[in-house]
This record gives C-alpha cells, sequence and structure tokens, in this order.
C-alpha cells in the first residue's frame, strides 16, 4: 500500500509539509483546491504549485481529494453540461501534474455531518461526534452555522459560497428522489470516466458520511450493494472507489472486510478510520487501535494484506490529543499515531507471511 497523508495546503493547514515528511512510511499527499468553488475548472498553475511544492519534501501528490461536484450536476439541471466540461478540463489538467486518482461524492447539499466537533473523550481528547437525536430536531441552517463558525480554516464539504444558498438548495432537492439522484450519477460518470481512463486516472467515489439519509436529502453511496451499482453504471477500471472504513462503518450491518474481498481491484483509495457506535444511533471517531471502536481494523488491514493491496491509503479523520490546535479531525499527532499503527499490522503481517514460506 501507498500511504499518503491529507494536506490543505499552505497557509491552510496546521501540520506543515516537512513534519508529514517525517512520518515513517508517508509517500505523499492528498490534496486539493479548497478555494475554488465548485463547478469552475482548476487552475494548471494553481496545481504545478502545489507539485512544486510537495516535490521540496519528495511528496507525491498523486490522489486529489476532491474535486467537488456541483450541485447542479447532482440535481441534473440544464445547466448541468458546462459543469461537466469543466470537470474535464480539470481531469486533463490534474493529468499533466501526474494525479492518478481522483477522490469525489455524490452526496446533496452536504458531505459529512456531525452534531459536535470537539466531543470529549474519558482521557481528555476530543472527536466528531454524531448524535443522533439532535440530528433529528435540528434545523439544517443552525448545524451550518455550528461547523462554519470556526472560519480560521475551510471545512471541506461546507463552502459558504455553497450553503448560503442552503434554503433554496433544500427546495430544488424536495422532489429528487434516489433514483434521480442514481440517474444523475449515472450521467455524471458516462461523461467523465472516458476522460479519465483516457490519461490513466481513476475517478474514486466516497461513500456517504454517514451512510443513511440525513435531512430527508437522497443518499446512495451507503452499502455493499450501493457500491456495486455505481461500479456496474460504468464498467471501466477508471471508475473505482475510495472505501472508507469510518463512513461505512457507522453502520453495524457493513461489512469491510466482505467490501474489500469483492471490489479490491476496483479500490484506488482507502481510508482507514475507527468509530465507535452506540445502541441509540450514535458514533464517535476513536483512535485507530481495534479495541478503541466498533470497526476490526485489524481485520481490514489484513484484508488489504491479503490481496497485496498496492493502492493508496490515508490514516482518516484523528482525534485531538496532547492540546493541538488544529482543524477539527485533521491533527498530526492522532493522524501520525494512526499511520504507525497500520503500518505496524501490515508488517508483522509482511514478516508472518515471510516466515511461513521459509517453513
Amino acid at each position: 500500500m501507498k500511504m499518503v497523508f491529507r494536506w490543505f495546503g499552505e497557509g491552510n493547514d496546521t501540520v506543515p509539509l516537512n513534519h508529514i515528511r517525517q512520518i515513517p512510511g508517508v509517500e505523499g499527499v492528498a490534496w486539493a483546491l479548497h478555494d475554488i468553488p465548485a463547478g469552475e475548472a482548476w487552475p494548471l498553475e494553481r496545481m504545478m504549485e502545489i507539485k512544486q511544492e510537495a516535490e521540496k519534501y519528495n511528496l507525491t501528490i498523486d490522489v486529489v481529494e476532491s474535486v467537488n461536484i456541483h450541485e447542479d450536476i447532482k440535481l441534473g439541471a440544464a445547466t448541468r453540461d458546462a459543469y461537466i466540461e469543466n470537470y474535464k478540463m480539470t481531469i486533463e489538467r490534474l493529468a499533466q501534474v501526474g494525479v492518478k486518482v481522483i477522490c469525489y461524492n455524490f452526496m446533496p447539499v452536504f458531505d459529512w455531518v456531525r452534531t459536535n466537533l470537539f466531543e470529549p473523550h474519558p482521557d481528555g481528547s476530543t472527536s466528531l461526534f454524531y448524535e443522533k437525536a439532535k440530528l433529528d430536531d435540528m434545523d439544517p441552517l443552525e448545524l451550518v452555522e455550528q461547523i462554519t463558525k470556526n472560519d480560521d480554516f475551510t471545512m471541506p464539504g461546507w463552502e459558504p459560497e455553497r450553503l448560503k444558498y442552503l434554503t433554496e438548495l433544500f427546495a430544488r432537492y424536495q422532489h429528487v428522489t434516489e433514483a434521480d439522484l442514481w440517474e444523475n450519477l449515472r450521467y455524471f460518470l458516462e461523461e467523465v470516466v472516458p476522460v479519465a481512463a483516457k490519461y490513466g486516472m481513476t475517478m474514486a467515489i466516497h461513500p456517504d458520511d454517514p451512510p443513511w439519509s440525513v435531512f430527508g436529502l437522497p443518499r446512495i453511496v451507503t452499502n455493499q450493494q450501493n457500491i456495486r451499482n455505481v461500479l456496474q453504471l460504468v464498467d471501466s477500471p477508471a471508475n473505482g472507489v475510495t472505501l472508507c472504513s469510518g463512513s461505512l462503518g457507522a453502520n453495524g450491518e457493513n461489512d469491510l472486510v466482505k467490501m474489500i474481498k469483492e471490489f479490491g481491484d476496483r479500490i484506488a483509495f482507502a481510508h482507514i478510520r475507527n468509530v465507535k457506535v452506540f445502541e441509540n444511533g450514535d458514533f464517535i471517531e476513536t483512535s485507530h487501535r481495534t479495541k478503541d471502536g466498533s470497526v476490526d481494523i485489524t481485520s481490514i488491514v489484513k484484508a488489504y494484506h491479503d490481496m497485496n493491496f498496492k493502492g493508496y491509503v490515508r490514516p482518516d479523520h484523528g482525534r485531538h490529543i496532547w492540546d493541538e490546535q488544529c482543524r477539527p479531525g485533521y491533527g498530526l499527532y492522532d493522524r501520525a499515531l494512526g499511520i504507525m499503527y497500520l503500518w505496524g499490522i501490515w508488517d508483522t503481517l509482511s514478516q508472518l507471511k515471510e516466515e511461513r514460506s521459509c517453513e
């Protein structure tokens, strides 16, 4: 596996590239141009700047996370073709700087949803938390205000220029069904996947987070069958998946190991993180250690190791520990600990395999 670390860019991240480079086994960064509104084509010169910055520290920029999709594409609006053309242009330019994987999602209005960004753990650390009952009674505008009130950093998936039209967006989605969203995803993929294939790149869809409907909005990438459907919409190696153990793991019925075994050759990017799921539907993000949450991280890594996974991997959201001041979920310390935990499992499995081959 090729380990990468999500990085939000110079001046927009508390974690500098020279610190990322010091984490053992990290080969590159998963990056994006977070200030470019969804629907606009990314400028090539900006991409080149990211490439040059990363290469100073011998880091690759093979993975982009994310090139956001304009809501008109998800809605199937008459204006979608212009935004899709911009998306194709961005793919072509990303190919020029060596990008191999584009992580994206197809979630209406919101990307990830949490009710508290700094929920305390018994040990004094904090992390992202989802409280089902609170969200059931919450006004979407209240949630937006809570998530975006810290304007020190961009919050991926919660871009102000889009969310200021929240009421209008909800009205536009009022009669959009899951079937409509599937059809709009098919239309989008039929347009962009051939472009990605032309340049040897993979479009890797990220599952919905959490994997169920929020505020009545349709969500369609929530389980094994849904992912199977996505990959069948356009049957091409360039149409892949970002398998996120945390997003899918919030629903205890999802079997992550089975998904890895079925979709292995179509998983271009793996997000590995742990969540502790409670009986009432709440969940909290924990350390990566298997026993700290409800997701069997050890078995997940073993499934990747068994198939000799050569795709990209990153630790996903981390706790906020040791008084680190950082973007919610994206500090240095706990994600670095997560990487070392993942490598510990991987290296142990490799050693055991080698010992067995010598017997």
